[in-house]
């Protein structure tokens, strides 16, 4: 990053985190100058530094890189380049910032170390910071909390307990506490750190689980509760259905869970709404498009193509693929099912709303949501205010939301196999290209189970194989899932 920094000439950051992973694990997400993720093109130059096993290795990597790049370190403009580092609450954080910082040093450029932030939240920092805006930690509540204020209209009287698996999230949410208080949103922060970083909590584990934290069995049935990860950047909300046995029994409770799927389908009704009142020809000129993954369930994508007319995009799995496809409408949204996602608008599309802005209170309110949204990357804690702000607008509690269509009933497996390159995948991942017999025999299975599918697609990092089933009932599924792991097994 600090390569790229003296490339582009613009701030870059790292944010030290391994995300949803168990606390003894660490990693790195790379920011760009613009926000976004690390370039794909420079992904495997990172992986060569990363794998170097000696120190002459590490150096031959970077002095390939910085004459590929026609990067002069001696020029004056050299000492302009910096590097923002922030990492999260897991113990190993503090001394690999120190190490990362002893790195970027080593090129000449400057580091700036933020200290505990969320992964957003740097993303945040370092978007704003090559625009010349307000960047601080403090800035970016107050933007999204004044926001906020703008689309609430008064006093809410709103109740919301997060889940904040332990991690960096309680720390924030807290801060962020004071500056939403007083529009009546009141946070009730649950495994706020005494826990396990994501152990047997957040969002992830409420994700597959579908069940509630034991620390959050006390929760009254019916309570409006979201998650998210060890590092703030994914978000799903749930709630826990009347019941005949006392919340504080051991036996699991399970949720009614609203992940990505239903945050996207929630998000994109407010927008079709906010769009068609519109003035001009804003209404009908405008593009509103979701992109998913082949994991996300068949009837959130019915949902947005038959309910709300929306365009839906394909991509292979990976936040990166999501993104950039986000980019080619108006108004892009995209939420993994693991609720990791955001919003984008295109610039053009911003400068017409505020040429109306005057007149029009719907272009006055997505011009509130671009500022409460994180363009940058998904942010769990500005998507809270997001998925409040619609859920106010449309008058929905969760129940209601829920309702808006029922998921099939779906299953992910995996298989060990040999070599996992043996298979290769097209069409967003959801077929196999080779060996064309796998494809042949997963396509036999399905035929079997009217209204289902099912996808295979390997590991990007191990010799498994995941398997994605979806299928009109339980029993199907379950079927279905199982055969076609077999197929692999047989094929591989």
């Amino acid at each position: 990053m600090a390569l790229r920094s003296l490339k582009t000439h613009k701030t870059t950051g790292i944010c030290i985190t391994a995300s949803h992973n168990p606390a003894p694990d660490n990693g790195v997400k790379l920011v760009e100058g613009d926000g976004s993720m690390l370039l794909q093109e420079y992904e495997g130059l990172a992986d060569e530094m990363a794998n170097a096993e000696t120190a002459e290795a590490l150096v031959e990597v970077v002095k390939r890189c910085i004459e590929a790049e026609g990067i002069d370190v001696t020029a004056p403009s050299t000492g302009t380049a910096k590097v923002l580092l922030a990492y999260d609450t897991r113990p190993s954080g503090i001394s690999l910032a120190e190490d990362a910082a002893a790195g970027i040093s080593s090129l000449g450029v400057s580091v700036e170390i933020l200290g505990v932030l969320t992964t957003p939240q740097l993303h945040w920092a370092v978007m704003r910071r090559n625009r010349g805006l307000p960047s601080s930690e403090a800035a970016y509540y107050k933007h999204i909390a004044d926001a906020f204020g703008v689309l609430a209209g008064g006093p809410l009287n709103r109740k919301l307990h997060v889940d904040c698996a332990n991690g960096v999230g309680a720390l924030k949410l807290e801060q962020l506490k004071p500056y939403v208080a007083p529009l009546g949103m009141e946070f009730c922060l649950h495994n706020v750190g005494d826990g396990v970083l994501n152990g047997d909590c957040g969002s992830d584990f409420i994700q597959k689980e579908k069940t509630l934290p034991e620390t959050m069995r006390g929760i009254p049935a019916g309570e409006a509760a979201c998650a998210v990860d060890g590092d703030a950047d994914r978000l799903v909300y749930f709630y826990s259905p009347a019941s005949d046995s006392p919340p504080s029994q051991s036996p699991p409770v399970n949720v009614a869970l609203l992940d990505g799927d239903k945050i996207a389908a929630l998000v994109a009704g407010l927008f079709r709404t906010l769009v068609a009142a519109l003035p001009g020809p804003l209404p009908t000129s405008t593009s509103i498009g979701v992109v998913q993954t082949a994991y996300a369930n068949g009837s959130s994508t019915a949902y947005l193509t038959d309910e709300l007319n929306c365009k839906v995009v394909v991509t292979p799995t990976g936040v990166k693929h999501l993104h950039k496809a986000a980019h080619q409408f108006d108004i892009g949204i995209y939420f993994e099912a693991n609720g990791h996602g955001t919003v984008l608008f295109r610039s053009a599309f911003l400068d017409a709303l505020r040429e109306v802005r005057e007149a029009s209170a719907p272009a006055r309110e997505i011009l509130a949501l671009n500022d409460v949204i994180n363009e940058a990357v998904g942010d769990a804690i500005s998507d809270i205010l997001l998925v409040e702000t619609a859920l106010m607008k449309r008058g929905m509690n969760l129940p209601q939301w829920n309702a808006l269509y029922r998921d099939l009933p779906s299953r992910q497996l995996k298989a060990e196999v040999h070599d996992r390159t043996a298979i290769v995948t097209e069409d967003a991942e959801r077929r196999v290209a080779r060996p064309k017999k796998l494809q042949d025999a997963i396509d036999a299975i399905v035929a079997d189970y009217p209204g289902s599918r099912s996808f295979v697609r390997p590991s990007g990092t191990e010799d498994i194989v995941r398997i994605y089933a979806e299928a009109a009932d339980e029993r199907a599924v379950d079927e279905l899932a199982a055969r076609v792991r077999q197929a692999v097994l047989e094929e591989v």
